[in-house]
């Protein structure tokens, strides 16, 4: 794609923490960034403002990323406002924890929802509307290699998503559209420290070779690579968790 057209990104989750930092990193490299919130619009604003600042350009928008009337708005708005969508990036999720023993199932059941569901949504969204050249990137989590207790739930959302990513990628053979999943490790956003002493996260910080939590700008790094450069991705999960085992 030329570099005088201008791309586009939708980035769900874009309120706060990984998605926050991703769409103001997307924007750095000259991308439009619709922001979508749930809500937290004020969050999402100061996202907005944060773009605008620094001389990019950005829009707002709340949904429910499991409706897909819903959804939509987020695509339309990309197209009203910039023109078209060149990138998903989808980082909106939740992560409550409980042993399988005492899980909730209407909680289990939300997790599906928003986190496997609202994948399937965006996705079959952005592969109908994401142009040509373009990158579908979701997000799963290194939990699913760690396997660490209390994490069924979440586990479970995210290997699906891994699932559904490589077969949206063989999917869209020939409609030149990447399609990957970045697999974050513990990293220090808000969603991770909720519920979480001090000694707990110190522990958790200490299990990959670097000795500490991940940061949200590492992450966002992976996602412009695959947002941009990196083309000959596809189909794949990216591991991105300093080593952590």
């Amino acid at each position: 794609m030329s570099s005088t057209i201008e791309r586009v990104a939708i980035v769900t989750g874009g309120s706060g923490g990984i998605g926050r930092v991703s769409a103001q990193r997307l924007a750095a490299d000259g991308v439009a960034v619709v922001v979508h919130f749930n809500g937290n619009e004020s969050r999402a604003q100061e996202t907005v403002a944060a773009i605008a600042d620094a001389g990019g350009r950005a829009v707002a928008v709340g949904a429910d990323i499991a409706d897909e009337n819903a959804a939509t708005a987020l695509f339309d708005a990309a197209e009203r406002e910039f023109g078209g969508v060149d990138i998903l990036v989808h980082a909106a999720g939740i992560m409550p924890l409980s042993p399988i023993a005492e899980l909730d199932l209407d909680v289990f059941d939300q997790v599906q929802r928003v986190n496997v569901r609202g994948t399937v949504v965006v996705d079959k969204l952005a592969a109908q509307r994401v142009r040509p050249g373009g990158a579908i990137i979701n997000f799963s989590t290194s939990i699913t290699r760690l396997q660490t207790p209390g994490y069924g739930a979440y586990a479970a959302s995210k290997g699906a998503v891994e699932a559904l990513t490589l077969i949206l990628a063989r999917e869209l053979r020939g409609k030149d559209i990447t399609v990957n999943a970045v697999a974050p490790g513990p990293t220090a956003t808000p969603l991770f420290f909720e519920g979480k002493s001090q000694e707990v996260i110190d522990r958790i910080a200490d299990n990959n070779p670097f000795q500490r939590l991940g940061t949200p700008e590492e992450i966002a790094e992976t996602v412009a690579f695959l947002a941009g450069p990196g083309r000959w991705v596809n189909g794949q999960t990216l591991y991105v968790n300093g080593g952590a085992a």
